[in-house]
This record gives structure tokens, sequence and C-alpha cells, in this order.
């Protein structure tokens, strides 16, 4: 039997018509939108905090902060920075690289650098998409910096780190 005769063989068998889907001659449960619970997401806050360094030079980060009472699991973070003028052509939006950072677990009340960031971007949305794990429940959370909140009459103190930034609830 020639190969496009065995693979033509092999793809009507995996793809055949059932009621239920089949793959490789296995049930695959097919999980929908609707049957995944989307719980309210409390006690994970984004900060983008100022410190200074050595060189009495601000230097600014992301922090991930934990006040829930439990631990977090499998955090992952999915952060890009964009110009929020749907208007313009797409050659005029400014855009940053999307960058993706994983933290096995964050601890109850603890808190985490996400990443360093410029003030250079500060003009533009800053989104952090958080997901994580408690137990066996996902969670999942956008959380956007707009435009030219991330100033010095914004800063408040953030108790956890010491230090003053932007809070994003």
């Amino acid at each position: 039997m020639a190969l496009s005769q065995r693979w033509a063989y092999f793809s009507a068998d995996v793809y055949s018509i059932s009621a239920k889907p089949v793959i490789f001659g296995v049930y695959v449960p097919q999980i929908m939108k609707k049957d995944i619970s989307f719980t309210p997401v409390t006690g994970i806050y984004v900060t983008i905090a100022r410190r200074i360094n050595e060189l009495d030079q601000p230097e600014w980060n992301v922090y991930l902060i934990n006040r829930n009472p439990t631990t977090i699991t499998n955090v992952f973070v999915t952060s890009r920075g964009y110009s929020g003028d749907d208007i313009k052509k797409k050659e005029e939006q400014q855009r940053t690289s999307t960058l993706r950072h994983y933290f096995t677990e964050i601890e109850a009340g603890q808190s985490v650098v996400v990443e360093p960031i410029m003030p250079d971007v500060f003009h533009l949305n800053n989104e952090y998409w958080v997901s994580y794990y408690v137990d066996n429940q996902i969670f999942d959370k956008k959380f956007i910096f707009v435009p030219d909140t991330i100033t010095e009459e914004n800063l408040v103190p953030i108790e956890e780190l010491g230090l003053d930034g932007v809070l994003h609830e």
C-alpha cells in the first residue's frame, strides 16, 4: 500500500463521523465555555512601583501581589503594551513585544517581580493578563494601566513592597 493510500485510510479512520468525538480510537470529551466556572478574581493585584537605585535613579518594576489567604500556583502572566487609538492605521499604532512569565507558586501574602518597565511605555496601554490556579480552579483577569496613569500624582504606598506605586485592583 502506498504512503498516500495509507494516509487516506488513516485519516478517514480518525475523522470518522460519530455521535461522540473520537481521536485515535479514544473518546475526547468536549469542554465548552459554558462548562467552565468563571469565579471572580479577588486578592490579586498588579502594581507598577518605583524605587530609587544606588545611583539615585528611579527604577520601575511590575509586581504581582497575592493578598489571598492561600497559595496560588501555575501563575502565568502575559504582558504587552499598545496604543489605544483604533482610528490610526495599523502601521501608525505603537505596540510592544508580548512577554510571557511563569511562576510555579506565589505564597499567601507574597509578591513577585514580574518584569522591569521603562517610563518610555507609560504613554501606552500596559496590559497584564494573569492566569493562576487555586486547588483545581482556574482564575483569569486582565489588568490594564491606561495611558499616562503611571505618574507621580497617582503613586500610593504599597505596604507589601515598602515602595510607592500605582496599584491596580
